[in-house]
């Protein structure tokens, strides 16, 4: 239950930052993309000004994260695999301007139109859960 309240708490902090940064509207997203509108760069130096320290900080002041796991900077092999994954992924979020995290919030500000998109990212979900337990 702990672990299912911090995901939640989590993904509700997640949330509410992109839809108060904009980035939860596909319309902003492709501005800023086509280089007309650059204030989704300041979102994200705040963003690492925030993420870097607390990185660098929190495993000398707790052993632990907050799940009870580890904490670990261990860095994962590049596989090939990633780069067609990769691939689609700009291109998808290129195109309609929604990336999956924004695309839930997006839901949460009403932006029923986004139904579309997600559609399109639950078979792809799909398929990679069902390639990554054949591997």
């Amino acid at each position: 239950m702990n672990r299912l309240l911090w995901a939640a708490v989590g993904g509700v902090l997640f949330g509410f930052g992109l839809a108060f940064s904009g980035m939860a509207r596909p319309e902003v997203v492709l501005s800023f993309l086509q280089l007309r509108d650059l204030g989704l760069l300041l979102v994200m130096a705040a963003a690492l000004a925030v993420l870097v320290p607390v990185f660098q900080l929190a495993p000398r002041l707790r052993a632990r994260t907050v799940l009870g796991e580890p904490f670990s900077t261990e860095v994962k092999p590049f596989h090939r695999g990633l780069i067609p994954g990769a691939v689609l992924f700009g291109l998808g979020w290129g195109l309609s301007g929604v990336c999956p995290g924004a695309a839930v919030a997006s839901l949460g500000l009403g932006n029923g139109a986004i139904l579309i998109a997600l559609a399109g990212m639950l078979p792809g979900a799909w398929l990679f859960g069902r390639q990554s337990r054949a591997a």
